[in-house]
């Protein structure tokens, strides 16, 4: 029905058709790449409903995509840029959303080592100090335990002091005990 209105358009209609595709592609791999990251870091429910928005609208484009390829093969290129797309912006969405958490390791000279610690003990992060042997000199590791949401303000804070401190950021997958500041959090 849908489809036969936008074929009696003309060649609008098959404009219109490829922006369909392309955009629900786009939004169907999106979810799916949000969806993926989800399921690793430990929110499978979340991402079980996920998924069936993500394959209905999978079955949908698909097929039609599937059906009328060999008359138009711009929908095979449509699906295919929307599929590109979709994934660039579904790794966009969930670094904004920035699920789960970070180890962020901070080496330090031992000059800076007590003013990067105090600031980010300000700032509301718990900070463990490791004394360290370096290349040359004595060190310092300051590890962090941070929602993802909070890494760019420890290295931003870090680099005003010291724009020489390595910041090594690491995900982390199981976590218990420890210092961290309260977030509002999708159930696992």
């Amino acid at each position: 029905m849908f489809w036969d209105q936008l074929a009696a358009l003309g060649i609008w209609g098959v404009v219109i058709e490829l922006v369909i595709i392309v955009f629900f592609k786009i939004v169907e791999v999106a979810i799916g790449t949000v969806r993926s990251i989800l399921v690793v870091k430990g929110y499978r429910k979340f991402a079980a409903v996920l998924a069936i928005f993500e394959i209905l609208l999978w079955v949908f484009i698909a097929s039609r995509v599937i059906t009328g390829l060999a008359e138009d093969p711009l929908k095979g290129l449509a699906y295919s840029f929307g599929f590109a797309a979709g994934v660039y912006i579904g790794s966009y969405i969930e670094q904004k959303l920035a699920f789960g958490m970070l180890n962020v390791q901070i080496i330090v000279s031992l000059q800076s080592h007590s003013e990067i610690a105090d600031r980010l003990r300000e700032a509301g992060f718990g900070v463990t100090s490791i004394d360290a042997k370096g290349r040359n000199e004595e060190r310092k590791i300051l590890m962090v335990l941070a929602n993802r949401l909070g890494s760019e303000k420890i290295t931003n804070l870090v680099h005003e002091i010291n724009p020489d401190a390595v910041v090594v950021v690491n995900d982390i997958v199981s976590l218990t005990g420890g210092y961290l500041i309260k977030r509002r959090s999708i159930r696992k």
